[in-house]
């Protein structure tokens, strides 16, 4: 079942916005764009947070992660590890830049600013710089799990709009991944 996104959304309402939410991260700065995503995953908050707290694990639970490798030998929990991981054929490097067992979050930074992907032969925005963010909730009613995901996107103002609507579209499909996988490995009967 396909979910949709929404700045602000709340559980169970997913409607989709033509404004990318714009949040300035300090005075004198310019505006980020940022694209924000929940849902809720029909498992309980300790089985999603073992599978995503380690930062290394992504091939495990997002479709089209073929590899991951943690850079000199640090953990996959520890702050300021680098992930070298390959998607859909691109590698990509990424820092870890929180993380909190307690709080149920982790928050990552790219290391080289992400190239646009090949689209429609228009103009391709600026290659953009970002920093994601996957915080957990325990939802009582059933023991399930808020996720909440954002990435925040420093890109030039004449591409803000595309880079928010491309990650926009991302979010829910890795979401719909991580939520294959728990069910996979966690099936719940009905």
């Amino acid at each position: 079942m396909a979910m949709g996104w929404a700045v602000g959304n709340r559980v169970g309402f997913a409607r989709a916005s033509s404004q990318p939410q714009r949040v300035t991260e300090t005075e004198g700065e310019p505006p980020m764009t940022r694209a924000y995503y929940s849902a809720v995953l029909d498992h309980p908050l300790d089985e999603v947070w073992s599978l995503i707290r380690d930062f290394n694990n992504y091939p495990a639970y997002i479709d089209g992660v073929s590899e991951s490798v943690i850079e000199d030998d640090k953990r996959g929990d520890e702050v300021g590890a680098i992930r070298r991981f390959c998607y859909l054929g691109n590698w990509i490097r990424q820092r870890l830049v929180d993380h909190s067992d307690r709080q149920h979050t982790l928050a990552y930074a790219g290391l080289e600013a992400l190239p646009y992907p090949q689209d429609d032969g228009s103009r391709s925005p600026a290659p953009t710089h970002y920093q994601g963010t996957m915080h957990l909730r325990p939802v009582i009613e059933g023991n399930r799990t808020l996720i909440e995901w954002s990435v925040a996107l420093d890109s030039e103002p004449a591409d803000a709009e595309r880079w928010q609507a491309l990650f926009a579209s991302w979010i829910p499909d890795w979401t719909d991944s991580l939520a294959r996988t728990l069910a996979r490995a966690h099936p719940r009967s009905s």
